[in-house]
């Protein structure tokens, strides 16, 4: 199942992880794209972001969009594979139009991050 269209077109998502080392939830609001039911991020922070460094330890996450929350599970993706480049082309055609300055180095150098996100309706 695939994240409803009206969610995919949002500016920002917030990512709410389980902090390191208290256990307390951490949440940082980011840019995204998705394919199908993985949404994507480019940590400019690489692996010294906060929340890079709290996903390696609990991958478990909650993404909110909107007024929509989700469970996800968080996992780097590799250097290089063809997922790298889908998730850098992805966030690249989003926000290019919408951002007036230069994201050549952010789309290039940045780690990306995909989240797998649990979107089937709940059972009533």
């Amino acid at each position: 199942m695939q994240l409803p269209s009206a969610l995919r077109d949002a500016d920002y998502c917030y990512i709410t992880t389980a902090g390191r080392v208290t256990g307390s939830p951490h949440t940082v609001e980011i840019w995204f794209a998705v394919e199908a039911a993985t949404l994507y991020v480019l940590a400019g922070g690489r692996d010294r972001a906060d929340f890079v460094r709290n996903v390696r330890k609990t991958p478990r996450v909650t993404v909110r969009i909107g007024d929509r929350a989700f469970a996800g599970t968080a996992r780097i993706v590799g250097d290089g594979t063809d997922e790298d480049a889908l998730a850098r082309r992805l966030l690249l055609a989003k926000y290019r139009p919408r951002y007036s300055g230069d994201l050549d180095d952010w789309g290039r150098d940045a780690l990306p991050v995909a989240f797998d996100l649990d979107v089937t309706p709940a059972a009533r």
